[in-house]
């Protein structure tokens, strides 16, 4: 088996942005998976992963987002979710977690194979994310009651091409790590 990664995509969030209650319900549903992934993952020593988006940012670095995030009034979605000493931590600064950042170098450096992707937006970052993986010549597997949505529509067709377009694995979480 593949050396594996656990890519938490975006999770790090105050929810203040346009299409946050679109995104809310789904994120409330995937809180409990990631949480239990992430824990899993660190008991078998995977690297976990946070690829979250700086806002906009510049000086941002992690601390600053987790802190923010926690002060807002969604800090229910992050906190289960909070880095321990050990997870790595890039931020991005489009949808792709690949896009102008150290991710592939980290990966490698690593000896990452396989990319595990979590996080939102199923349809947006999270697809971005798992093309450019897979152009990379990572292998992708995306539980897919661990990724948010805005339009379930949309994230089906998502979650289709990823496995059809770019041999993703599409599973549940409890199929991971047990």
């Amino acid at each position: 088996m593949s050396k594996a990664a656990l890519i938490i995509i975006d999770m790090i969030n105050t929810y203040d942005h346009e299409d946050a209650e679109l995104l809310l319900p789904s994120a409330e549903s995937v809180v409990p998976v990631v949480s239990d992934l992430a824990e899993r993952a660190r008991r078998r020593s995977v690297p976990v992963v946070y690829v979250n988006d700086n806002f906009g940012e510049w000086r941002s670095h992690h601390g600053e987002l987790l802190n923010r995030a926690l002060a807002g009034p969604h800090a229910d979605l992050v906190e289960p979710l909070r880095p321990d000493a050990d997870s790595l931590f890039v931020l991005k600064t489009r949808h792709s977690i690949f896009f102008d950042t150290p991710l592939q170098y980290l990966l490698q450096q690593q000896g990452i194979e396989q990319l595990v992707l979590c996080g939102q937006v199923t349809e947006q970052c999270v697809l971005y994310s798992a093309l450019d993986a897979h152009i990379r010549h990572f292998q992708v597997t995306v539980p897919e009651d661990a990724v948010a949505h805005m339009h379930e529509d949309l994230a089906r067709a998502a979650l289709r091409m990823m496995e059809g377009n770019m041999g993703a694995r599409v599973c549940t979480g409890q199929d991971l790590w047990m």
